[in-house]
């Protein structure tokens, strides 16, 4: 299966499936490739029988007012906060964290599974026994609740292994699953979904269909079709068709059909897919207006779906970014800050580019060439914290990349590109986690980094979330409990963010932070 390992597509599929759907990607971004934003939404953004007015968003808040469910977000890396505030993060999914977040006075709580980081055998595993728990705690507690596996909006990930999983173990426990919703839609990285097409917005504001974009190619979770109903037959290996995904179009949702939507969610069942397009956060708005009659009705669902989704289902305002000054609160601090750099999509090494301009950062590369000798691997962490130690000491921030070329296993196999990848995140964590200084701040670059830097470096155990330093870009408060207590955690996923992102970041930090003694 050499072409599986080449496209990054699904591996259960038949040769000759692959070469047709690989024409059919190829003649669908030959049309649209390079398309403005402007010129999708004008053709699949149906302009609204009325504007978006006070009186449909007072609509979505009495809804929202009257919705008593508790979200429970599972989480594949530590960003998909990037759209919330005022929550908790749990590291563990024991029957202890569970109950806190059921009991807790929050809408919304997340655990944090960094699935994305586990082998699938694995993942199939943890994500059955939550999925028991979370409906065996509720059923205990008398707590309704709906549960959201947020995925990345690129459409990397265990799918559809997480949610057949959840699936299992939610039914374990009695709780019959209707049907899944799909909703990758992530205004803040610009992901859009129009005609069943997912888009990822480049940098110029080209849309390019996700297919075709570098996040199709990874070695771990790489796909073929942009299509999202093309999309679930290639993950599930032709298992689910495409003919048989509800879709739920934007000229359903801009026409406020609230009653047309929620008929089509009532007739789903057995674990049915439903797509949803969208490209504002006015048109989740709508679908979670006809969703919850549909709930209200009887029927149950999973969700798929990106960072924006868990914000409109938990009913979520908005807020204003958080500045340095923000995020400090007593911490005081002499020492430097302290930045990870471990993904590797291009836009992350752009973004390192950009900040290795800036004056007054002390810049470390830590080397991974010797990945597989321990000796070499200890000499070379030596280096980089004493020089890191020295730097902070001296007030002076410092920036740990690893090298930009991405290591693949030699076998080439998903599984074991994977691994490998975490034992790189691996080495990086214990550099943290060993940093003889406590940062002012720090910053980690990447989903499974910065999970791995949180829970296994610093050791947190439940976070806070005040939310984004840039839009799409999550803040922890690191807990008590933790070996770098109360400092701001940035978790900055690789593939998020313009060329000056990080440094923006950056800047906003070493501005607001207090020093003392």
């Amino acid at each position: 299966m050499e072409m599986d390992e080449k496209t990054g597509g699904s591996i259960g599929m038949k040769m000759d499936g692959r070469m047709e759907q690989v024409g059919k990607m190829e003649r669908e971004v030959g049309r649209t490739m390079g398309i403005g934003k402007d010129e999708v939404f004008l053709k699949w953004g149906e302009r609204r029988d009325e504007e978006w007015s006070e009186e449909w968003e007072e609509r979505y808040w009495e809804v929202m007012g009257r919705e008593g469910r508790k979200v429970v977000v599972l989480d594949d890396d530590p960003t998909g906060i990037q759209t919330v505030h005022g929550v908790f993060v749990y590291t563990d999914a024991g029957m202890e964290s569970i109950r806190a977040g059921l009991l807790g006075e929050e809408r919304v709580f997340f655990i944090l599974t960094n699935s994305r980081a586990l082998g699938e055998e694995e993942t199939v595993r943890l994500h059955r026994e939550i999925g028991r728990k979370v409906a065996a705690a509720a059923e205990e507690l008398g707590v309704e609740f709906l549960l959201v596996s947020r995925g990345d909006s690129t459409l990397r990930g265990h799918y559809p292994a997480e949610t057949e999983s959840l699936r299992e173990g939610l039914e374990g426990e009695g709780v019959r699953v209707d049907g899944e919703v799909i909703c990758p839609f992530f205004e803040e990285g610009g992901r859009f979904t129009a005609g069943d097409v997912h888009y990822v917005e480049m940098g110029d504001g080209r849309l390019v269909p996700a297919g075709e974009t570098e996040f199709a190619r990874d070695s771990s979770f790489g796909y073929v079709s942009s299509d999202l109903k093309d999309w679930v037959e290639e993950k599930s290996g032709g298992k689910v068709k495409r003919e048989d995904v509800v879709s739920v179009s934007l000229e359903a949702l801009r026409k406020y059909r609230i009653g047309e939507v929620a008929d089509k969610l009532m007739g789903v069942e057995h674990f049915g897919k439903v797509v949803v397009n969208a490209v504002s956060y006015e048109d989740l708005k709508v679908f979670v207006i006809a969703l919850l009659k549909a709930l209200g009705r009887g029927k149950y669902f999973l969700f798929r779906t990106a960072a924006s989704f868990v914000k409109v289902l938990g009913g979520m305002e908005d807020r204003a970014l958080l500045e340095g000054a923000d995020l400090y609160g007593n911490v005081r601090s002499r020492f430097g800050g302290l930045v990870v750099v471990g993904s590797h999509v291009q836009k992350t090494t752009r973004q390192l580019e950009v900040l290795r301009k800036r004056e007054g950062l002390c810049f470390l590369e830590f080397s991974v060439e010797g990945i597989g000798d321990e000796e070499k691997m200890e000499a070379e962490k030596r280096r980089v914290l004493k020089e890191a130690g020295e730097q902070m000491a001296a007030g002076v921030s410092v920036v740990i990349y690893t090298g930009r070329q991405l290591r693949m296993a030699e076998s080439g196999k998903r599984e074991d590109n994977l691994a490998l990848s975490v034992r790189i995140s691996e080495a990086v964590t214990d550099l943290v986690g060993r940093m003889p200084v406590m940062p002012r701040f720090l910053v980690a670059k990447g989903g499974i980094t910065s999970s791995d830097i949180g829970t296994k470096a610093l050791g947190v155990k439940k976070a806070f979330v005040p939310g984004q330093i840039l839009a799409g870009v999550p803040v922890w408060v690191t807990g008590e409990e933790s070996r770098f207590p109360g400092i701001p955690y940035v978790i900055f996923p690789g593939n998020v963010g313009a060329e000056d992102a990080l440094l923006q970041v950056v800047e906003k930090l070493e501005a607001g932070a207090v020093t003392g003694e």
